[in-house]
């Protein structure tokens, strides 16, 4: 019994040290996010369509801050349909707590 402790505690040791191919730092670089987010680059970081209300959305509301706590019924008042909506608020939600940005489009050379 004691061979088989010793033998799982040194395939855990050996897995979890800093020289395992699993370790963090062996991944590639995390894609960046936008700097500066304003309604359109919010929009086309949720995709799925919810980018054609884009003009509607910024003459309507005009300030990112007021999207971000815009309620369901101010988007069915400028016609924006459920599917969008609910993608909206989802994404305005997540945004709020920190749990979520748009991220950068990566230019293709």
């Amino acid at each position: 019994m004691a061979w088989m402790q010793r033998i799982i505690r040194t395939n855990l040791v050996s897995t979890l040290s800093p020289s395992s191919p699993y370790s963090p730092r062996f991944f590639s670089k995390s894609t960046p996010y936008i700097a500066k987010v304003g309604i359109p680059e919010f929009l086309n970081g949720i995709g799925n369509g919810v980018e054609s209300h884009v003009a509607k959305l910024e003459t309507e509301i005009s300030d990112f801050q007021k999207l971000l706590v815009c309620r369901t019924l101010k988007l069915k008042k400028l016609g924006i349909p459920c599917k969008h909506r609910k993608l909206i608020l989802k994404y305005a939600h997540k945004y709020r707590l920190g749990l979520w940005r748009p991220r950068a489009e990566l230019i293709k050379s």
